[in-house]
C-alpha cells in the first residue's frame, strides 16, 4: 500500500525526512550553539508551534536567513521560510531603535547622503564607533560603507534623455546601496548596456527591496514597500511587458523574487520572470548571440568569485562566472562557495559581530590564501564584510566588466 503525505503548511515542512543535510550546511550552528539548528528551529520546530505558539524559541532570532539549508534539502522544504515566518508571527518582542535605524535604509540614506563628507569623516572616528556600540548597540568593529554626497538617481538624469534613443530597453532596479552609497555600480551597468545597444529606464520612486526590514521583523512596513514596489515596477515595463528588469544587487533580487510571495504575501507573478541578475542577463545574452561584447587587449587581472547565500539559492553564480570568463584577460581562480557571515544587518549588530566573523573566518583565509587582484561578487554587503576582513578589493561583475571592455568597439559589434 502506498501512502501519500499531505501537507497542510505552505513551505512543506511535512516533506522532511529528518535527514540533517540542513544541519551539515548550515554555517551558523557551529559557531553558535546556542541556534538550536535548521530541522529542529524549522520542520521540528513548527509542529509544536502549531499546536501552541508557546513553543517558539527566542533562539530563532539567530537564523541568517542564508537559505543554505534550503539549497541542500534533498526534499524541497523551505526551512528559512518557516524559520522567518515563525519569527514574523510568534516574536513579540518589541522592535529595537537600532533595528529600525538598520532596516530603514531609504531614510538612513537620505540624512547620511545629505551630510555625506561629514557623515563619512565620523562613521570612521573610533570614539563615534564606540558610542555608537554604547548607545545603539552597533558593535565597534564593524566597518560602515561611505555614502555618495549625490544619488545614482539624481546622476541618472543627465543621461536619462539619451536612453530613449536605443532600440532595446531594460527597467533597472538600482536599489539602495548603488542609490546612496556606490553610484558608480549604476553607472557601469549603463554604460555597458548602452554599448550593447540597450537603454535604461529607472524605477519611478522605488523603495528599499525590504530585505532589511524582514530580518528586523517591521513586516507591515516591508509589505507596504513590495506592493508599491510592483506596481512601480509594472508602471515602468509599460506595454514592454518581456523586457528584463535587472538588478546588481542579489539579496535585492531575491528578496524581490521569492521572499514577497513566500513571507510577505505579496503577489508578484505579474513581473517576476522579468527579474534577473544584470550580470546573469548579460551572460546568457551573450550565449544566445544577442549581446556582443568586445574587451580591452591590454586588459588583466586575477580574479575569484564569491558565491553569496542568496544567490546560491537563486541558482544564479554559474552565469556571473561565465560571464568573467568571457574577459580574455582574466585568470579565474575559483573558491568554494561559503557564508561570509555578514547577513546584511546581521553582522551589524553588537550581540551578532563575533559570530558573524567566525562564519567567514574559512572563507577569508581561503581568499588571503588565493590572493586575487579582486574578489569579484554580486552582494554589497558580502563586499563590505570581505574587504574589512581581508583587506582584499571586491567589485561587482559589472564593474570588472565595465573596466575590461572597448565601449566603442562594442558598440560598433552591437549596431
Amino acid at each position: 500500500m502506498e501512502y501519500q503525505v499531505q501537507n497542510i503548511s505552505r513551505d512543506n515542512f511535512e516533506q522532511c525526512i529528518k535527514c540533517t543535510v540542513c544541519t551539515v550546511y548550515c554555517p551558523l550552528l557551529s559557531v553558535n550553539p546556542d541556534y538550536p539548528g535548521p530541522k529542529q528551529a524549522g520542520p521540528d520546530g513548527e509542529r509544536y508551534r502549531l499546536k501552541n505558539p508557546a513553543f517558539y524559541d527566542s533562539a530563532l532570532k539567530y537564523c541568517l536567513n542564508c537559505k543554505r539549508c534550503e539549497v541542500a534539502c534533498p526534499s524541497g522544504v523551505r526551512i528559512g521560510d518557516i524559520i522567518q515566518r515563525a519569527r514574523i508571527r510568534y516574536d513579540r518582542s518589541p522592535v529595537k531603535l537600532r533595528d529600525r535605524m538598520l532596516a530603514n535604509t531609504d531614510f538612513m540614506g537620505t540624512v547620511a547622503g545629505a551630510l555625506a563628507p561629514v557623515t563619512n569623516f565620523m562613521l570612521r572616528r573610533r570614539i563615534v564607533k564606540q558610542g555608537l556600540q554604547a548607545v545603539l548597540g552597533i558593535d565597534s568593529h564593524r566597518t560602515f560603507p561611505a555614502y555618495s554626497a549625490t544619488t545614482f538617481a539624481q546622476q541618472f538624469k543627465s543621461l536619462a534623455d539619451a536612453q530613449k534613443g536605443y532600440p532595446r530597453q531594460a527597467v533597472y532596479f538600482h536599489g539602495c546601496y548603488v542609490n546612496y552609497n556606490y553610484p558608480a555600480l549604476g553607472l557601469d551597468l549603463v554604460r555597458v548596456l548602452n554599448a550593447a545597444g540597450i537603454g535604461v529606464r529607472l524605477i519611478k520612486g522605488e523603495r528599499c527591496c525590504g530585505v532589511a526590514k524582514i530580518a528586523n521583523r517591521l513586516t507591515d512596513s516591508a509589505r507596504a514597500d513590495a506592493r508599491h514596489n510592483i506596481k512601480a515596477m509594472q508602471a515602468a515595463l509599460g506595454a514592454d511587458a518581456d523586457a528584463p528588469v535587472l538588478f546588481t544587487g542579489s539579496s535585492c533580487a531575491f528578496t524581490m523574487r521569492d521572499e514577497y510571495p513566500h513571507l510577505l504575501e505579496v503577489d508578484n507573478s505579474a513581473v517576476r520572470s522579468n527579474m534577473m541578475l544584470a550580470s546573469a542577463w548579460l551572460a546568457r545574452e551573450v550565449e544566445r548571440g544577442a549581446v556582443k561584447l568586445v574587451f580591452k587587449p591590454e586588459y588583466t587581472r586575477r580574479v575569484t568569485y564569491h558565491t553569496s547565500c542568496h544567490i546560491q539559492k537563486l541558482g544564479w553564480a554559474i552565469y556571473s562566472i561565465r560571464l568573467l570568463k568571457l574577459i580574455p584577460g582574466i585568470t579565474f581562480v575559483p573558491v568554494e562557495s561559503q557564508c561570509c557571515g555578514i547577513a546584511g544587518t546581521y553582522g551589524f549588530k553588537k550581540e551578532n559581530y563575533a559570530t558573524s566573523q567566525a562564519i567567514g573566518a574559512e572563507l577569508f583565509d581561503k581568499l588571503r590564501r588565493i590572493a586575487p587582484d579582486v574578489v569579484a561578487c554580486d552582494c554589497e554587503t558580502c563586499k563590505w564584510q570581505i574587504e574589512m576582513s581581508t583587506g582584499i578589493k571586491v567589485e561587482n561583475p559589472i564593474s570588472i566588466l565595465a573596466e575590461a571592455l572597448d565601449f566603442e568597439a562594442t558598440a560598433a559589434a552591437n549596431r
